[in-house]
């Protein structure tokens, strides 16, 4: 029998309080113990998006109920946890400072071992969780706040072959649920809009489809929805509910068309490196929309790759991910202490340059 390790995962990045257990034994199929997930969408709802102020304080109440659950749903004490696994960014510095400073907490009490996580590596490593495909694989990992191709050869080994210049996805869905008169978040509030309409009514541009390489821009897909709303309600004086629906469905079927063709760009790339399993992986929050599934599940199987996506549990931020993270770092013989810090950017490849519109403070992902 090979080792068996049992982590615990925390998970505060954004507006999602998380903890979870996860065991492996080595050679063996990770299994999910627990999994509790505090969801804050009544919280920030008035508001039309996240208010980091709130989510902070939200985090701050919940995070030690979230981690008491979760150890009741494994049956287990903090005794029987080998590591304690938390993101430490990159996200809404509050949210992550109190995961931060809650495992830290357990850290200290217990004497159990700590490790800092990126929350973007949680969900480049699902798959390896949920399906145990084998490095190297070519991953799409589509939130709210990123959007990213990823090589990812092992456990802290990412290559960035392109990602967003501007908006993330799930960020232009967001907005265009409040252009549009839909509740937060945006991103399921579209696609069950989307079903009833059009995508071909209004024809929205396909950002940087002129351009070679995998980098995407999705701000201007905003911009020309606004616009083509406005011109609805100037020419009608409203927007009907099909209205609402065909600018829905053209929008989502915009943002799939660029996500397709990249992916079929990045495959190349992926290719060339000759994987003996190729293997094509969408994550993150975005990665639960069917359309954009389906696209991408059309795009592999054109090019003969094997294509696979977390259940839609797992697609949007949760502590199993992290958990699961944490594992094959413990595995691989990282530990951190005290010292560990919140980070509101925490890029995987580091070798990449920054995206456009990272900001002064240093590239977000």
């Amino acid at each position: 029998m090979g080792r068996t390790l049992t982590i615990l995962g925390l998970e505060s990045s954004c507006d999602d309080t998380a903890a979870a257990v996860v065991r492996q034994t080595d050679g063996q199929v990770p299994a999910i113990l627990s999994s509790v997930v505090f969801g804050q969408t009544e919280l920030h709802a008035e508001f039309g998006g996240v208010v980091p102020e709130i989510a902070a304080r939200a985090h701050a109440e919940k995070i030690d109920i979230c981690v008491k659950q979760a150890l009741e749903q494994a049956k287990l004490a903090l005794a029987d946890i080998d590591a304690i696994a938390v993101t430490a960014g990159p996200g809404l510095i509050g949210g992550v400072l109190s995961g931060v400073m809650c495992a830290k907490g357990l850290s200290a009490g217990s004497g159990k071992p700590l490790i800092g996580v990126n929350h973007l590596a949680g969900h480049a490593l699902t798959p390896r969780l949920t399906d145990q495909i084998a490095f190297p694989y070519l991953m799409l990992l589509v939130s709210g706040g990123h959007c990213q191709f990823l090589l990812v050869k092992g456990p802290e080994d990412f290559t960035r072959l392109g990602g967003t210049i501007d908006d993330a996805p799930g960020e232009a869905f967001d907005k265009t649920a409040r252009l549009l008169g839909l509740p937060q978040p945006g991103g399921p509030s579209v696609e069950a809009e989307a079903v009833n309409g059009d995508p071909k009514r209004f024809r929205f541009p396909r950002p940087m489809l002129d351009r070679e390489g995998c980098d995407m821009s999705f701000s201007g897909l905003k911009t020309a929805l606004l616009r083509a709303r406005d011109q609805v309600v100037a020419e009608k004086g409203g927007l009907t509910l099909q209205d609402r629906a065909d600018l829905a469905a053209g929008f989502q079927a915009a943002i799939r068309d660029v996500l397709v063709e990249k992916t079929r760009r990045a495959l190349i790339l992926y290719l060339a490196e000759n994987p003996t399993q190729p293997t094509v992986a969408v994550a993150g929050g975005v990665a639960a929309n069917k359309a954009i599934r389906a696209g991408i599940e059309t795009v592999s199987a054109e090019n003969g790759v094997q294509f696979t996506a977390p259940p839609l549990a797992l697609c949007t931020d949760n502590a199993a991910m992290i958990a699961y993270a944490g594992l094959e770092r413990f595995r691989l013989g990282h530990r951190d202490d005290m010292t560990l810090t919140a980070r509101p950017r925490w890029p995987l490849d580091k070798r990449a340059p920054a995206l456009l519109g990272s900001g002064k403070k240093g590239a977000k992902a």
